[in-house]
């Protein structure tokens, strides 16, 4: 039977709207809450157990919404806390992320990829058993692009400071011998005009979103939670952070707008304004 109830999607920040834009174009029907944990932006360079804390908050709250499936639209909260989050709330769907380590290896004709994402994606144990599983015999770089976040949840796209980060990181990569790079970071994808003009010709690089939005499909396929196809699908985003500099982010990014609404953290939840 079809299925009302929302897709809950969250992430630390803005980065997690390159996978809504997604879903939204592949499931149009579907009506989206989306959460962004401001407050608390960036979540790379935190505690696995603190990220862990807020994720689980983070999905009780998108459940009490109604959602019928969550997306961890973050690769540092999936690295951190998705097979706790499966653990802890069995009844519910989740699609993670997953560094796109797989489809890289098979790309590759150097033998070398490198992999861009934040430190605490590096450190979990999601990311180590996809290196396990699909890289055998392949030679993986790792690269942080320490700032970018911050500057694209700043609305910084391009200018000198992103340029840098971007030139630096990349081309040391390169340089490296990597001819397959995999966006690890879900924020990465805003500024993919602009790794691509760094990389040219000498890399190809892989953005999960478009794997993601399939994923979710076939989960509400699986579990018989689709839409029906007379339904309009709605925006709701969240923001722990201010609602007036998520809407200038959001024109920035060239998302489609939505009812926004600030969510202030309480005594470890999180409550409307």
């Amino acid at each position: 039977m079809p299925h009302p109830g929302p897709i809950g999607i969250f992430d630390s920040g803005v980065g997690g709207l390159s996978i809504l834009r997604e879903v939204r174009q592949a499931l149009p029907r579907e009506h989206l809450l989306y959460f962004a944990d401001q407050a608390h932006v960036p979540y790379g360079s935190r505690s696995l157990e603190d990220v862990r804390t807020l994720s689980a908050a983070i999905v009780r709250f998108l459940l009490s919404k109604g959602s019928k499936l969550i997306v961890v639209a973050c690769n540092t909260a999936s690295a951190a806390s998705l097979h706790a989050l499966r653990r802890d709330f069995p009844g519910t769907p989740f699609v993670g992320m997953e560094p796109a380590v797989k489809p890289a290896v098979g790309l590759t004709h150097s033998g070398t990829i490198g992999v861009l994402a934040t430190p605490a994606t590096f450190q979990g144990e999601l990311y180590a058993s996809v290196v396990d599983r699909y890289a055998s015999g392949v030679r993986i770089l790792q690269e942080t692009l320490t700032g970018l976040v911050e500057e694209i949840e700043a609305g910084n796209l391009d200018g000198q400071a992103v340029e840098q980060i971007v030139l630096e990181g990349v081309r040391s990569l390169i340089e490296a011998g990597a001819d397959t790079l995999v966006l690890g970071c879900t924020h990465f994808p805003f500024v993919l005009p602009l790794l691509r003009r760094v990389a040219g010709e000498r890399a190809t690089i892989i953005d999960p979103a478009p794997a993601i939005a399939r994923q979710t499909a076939r989960l509400l396929d699986q579990h018989d939670l689709t839409a029906s196809a007379g339904m309009g699908g709605e925006i709701e985003y969240f923001t722990s952070g201010d609602p007036e500099h998520f809407a200038e982010l959001l024109e920035i990014l060239g998302m489609e707008a939505g009812s926004i609404r600030r969510v202030r953290w309480h005594e470890g939840g999180l409550i409307l304004d």
